[in-house]
């Protein structure tokens, strides 16, 4: 059984068929899913979906895009939000330098609510990251010194420092379709040495399939590709790299149940 540990199955993407799409992921051996919230102000939407499937958890959170948006919620709004028993996950949050579409002082005080919110639940951070790598370990840094939080970097592809700074922390590491594609070498490089029982899957679906379907509309199920090319780059078989990532999840998603 795999896990899928970050998708948006709230996206309009999955609206017409979104019992399929859940039905697809069961038959090709995904147990269980986590819908991630990237506006908190939807969250309602969210929890709904995960209430609706017994395999399906959520996140609360903002994504660092929306984060201008957003900075009237406190990280005491969030914890309390998050005390939902389907809510097993803080985020996503963290800081896009790519996009910018958001102020990078918002996105940089969300992230810090956002841990927070993290530290006061006991609940995983999932952290997006993109062209912000030096910022983001200060911020997480600044967050361990104040007192520790779990958390994972979601859809790992940055430079080699991040992941390693990032494992001292105590940080787990995600990997998407992103892995699979032939662009990707020097993250594969980097996965070599992130210790197995630091590892999860995501599809981040509906982007990023993995190849063979790449350039198509993402869901859960492909995540098994994604697992298989891990499987590779850490030369187990694909059964071990199930149960380790599944494994994993459950140690850092400790609210989830399975």
């Amino acid at each position: 059984m795999l896990v899928d540990s970050h998708c948006h199955l709230d996206f309009p993407d999955f609206k017409e068929e979104l019992d399929d799409v859940v039905r697809r992921a069961e038959l090709a051996g995904v147990g269980h899913m986590v819908t991630i919230c990237t506006r908190i102000k939807k969250f309602d939407e969210i929890k709904a979906i995960a209430e609706r499937y017994d395999n399906v958890f959520c996140s609360v959170g903002s994504h660092p895009h929306n984060a201008d948006e957003e900075l009237d919620y406190s990280a005491e709004d969030i914890a309390k939000l998050a005390e939902h028993p389907k809510c097993v996950a803080i985020g996503e949050v963290g800081l896009d330098y790519f996009y910018d579409n958001a102020p990078r002082e918002a996105q940089a005080e969300g992230f810090r609510r956002h841990i927070k919110a993290a530290r006061m639940t006991g609940l995983p951070l999932s952290i997006h990251t993109r062209d912000a790598e030096d910022d983001t370990i200060a911020i997480l840094k600044e967050g361990m010194e104040e007192g520790a939080f779990p958390a994972l970097l979601h859809c790992y592809s940055s430079n080699r420092e991040l992941a390693m700074r990032s494992l001292e922390m105590g940080l787990y590491v995600s990997l998407s379709g992103i892995l699979t594609f032939k662009r990707s070498q020097e993250i594969r490089d980097t996965i070599k040495d992130v210790p197995l029982d630091r590892l999860l899957v995501e599809t981040d679906a509906p982007y990023l399939a993995p190849m063979p379907y790449r350039g198509k509309r993402n869901e859960p199920s492909y995540v098994v590709n994604t697992a298989q090319v891990l499987a590779d780059v850490k030369g187990v078989s694909l059964e071990e790299i199930t149960k380790i990532t599944t494994d994993n999840f459950f140690r850092l998603f400790s609210k989830a149940t399975r």
